[in-house]
């Protein structure tokens, strides 16, 4: 079936590092922070709102705009529906990024009453497989998450994040979906960042992680929507089998080109996967780091890149996980410019 690629500018909005679980591939460290009060998170809904209509006047662009809200766990702060509330009176598509092994038939139902677009829940394999990566527990109350949340009309969409711990039971997470009645099963790859680094070792190489998608973009799924944001995954499903040597990112790593990612604290980075901090809200303009930020400029700029990435000619649909490559380069300064450690594509391979 065909992949699903979705382009947008949208703000990843972490509440919090508190989380109920703790799965031994997360990106994040777990550390309490400073978090942001609910005020400061209404004024930065205000600002990102006002932001938008002015570029949308400036530039006479529509943008189809949204928030994905998540933690650590979101339900661990106790003002997520007045932050939900924010959004929703500010007329941004809201989402939800939950292990959603809190959400009672009661949230369930305010999310739908609230708007929520959509509330995407962890699910890494089956019960031996997800347990073991999340806890002992934890998919029987996940699953429970994702039934009151179908039975409130919320849409959801199950993610797995793939190494080689749940590559082989990845078409388990399918048959699963599907017989849930989730609308989408999106996957990632491991990022070995946070408690995540102890798995770098389990990180799928780039022949096996191919095989997979392939398998992954050959499934019929009657009605149910495969989605990922690889960029690497995307090549295989391009609809051209020739190079793009365009200069100017158009779509791929939305890192510096689709969104930004605000921490609990604050802190601005150009991915959630990607802890390069590039100012804070607390003290910076969100529209003026966008413009004026040197490590987004660079991310733009095809001429700072090294490896394969530097050289390729699909740079500007792809430049493979920024996240990814920082995460796996021993130079901490500009490693989010190095190769994407994983990639198969050959630049002049034809498509399969």
């Amino acid at each position: 079936m065909p992949l699903i690629s979705e382009h947008e500018f949208f703000i990843q909005l972490h509440l919090t590092e508190r989380c109920n679980l703790r799965c031994t591939h997360c990106y994040q460290t777990g550390d309490r922070s400073d978090e942001l009060s609910l005020p400061e998170i209404q004024a930065l809904i205000t600002e990102v709102s006002e932001m938008l209509q002015d570029w949308s006047e400036a530039y006479t662009l529509s943008f189809a705009s949204s928030f994905s809200v998540t933690g650590g766990e979101p339900f661990m702060r106790n003002d997520l529906f007045p932050i939900l509330e924010e959004l929703r009176k500010r007329g941004l598509d809201t989402y939800l990024l939950s292990n959603g092994t809190l959400i009672d038939q009661g949230r369930a139902t305010a999310l739908a009453e609230l708007g929520t677009k959509g509330v995407q829940v962890s699910i890494e394999g089956p019960e031996s497989v997800h347990d073991a990566i999340r806890g002992r527990g934890s998919l029987a109350s996940s699953l429970r998450g994702v039934g009151h949340l179908l039975d409130a009309g919320v849409e959801v969409t199950l993610n797995t994040t793939l190494s080689e711990i749940n590559e082989p039971y990845f078409m388990d997470v399918v048959a699963m979906a599907s017989s849930l009645g989730v609308q989408r099963l999106g996957f990632s790859r491991l990022v070995p960042a946070g408690r995540g680094k102890s798995l770098q070792s389990r990180m799928l190489q780039a022949g096996r992680l191919k095989d997979l998608y392939k398998k992954i973009f050959s499934l019929e799924t009657n009605g149910l929507s495969l989605v990922t944001g690889d960029p690497v995954a995307a090549q295989l499903n391009m609809q051209t089998t020739a190079d793009v040597p365009d200069p100017v990112p158009t779509a791929g790593c939305a890192a510096g080109v689709s969104g930004l990612t605000i921490l609990p604290d604050g802190t601005i980075t150009p991915c959630r996967r990607l802890p390069v901090p590039i100012g804070n809200v607390r003290k910076d303009s969100l529209r003026e780091v966008w413009a004026t930020s040197e490590v987004l400029h660079r991310i733009r700029d095809r001429a700072r890149y090294s490896g394969r990435c530097g050289t390729c000619g699909r740079w500007s649909v792809c430049r493979g996980c920024r996240a990814i490559a920082y995460a796996q380069s021993a130079d901490s300064a500009a490693g989010y410019l190095a190769e994407d450690p994983q990639c198969f594509i050959v630049p002049s391979e034809k498509r399969e």
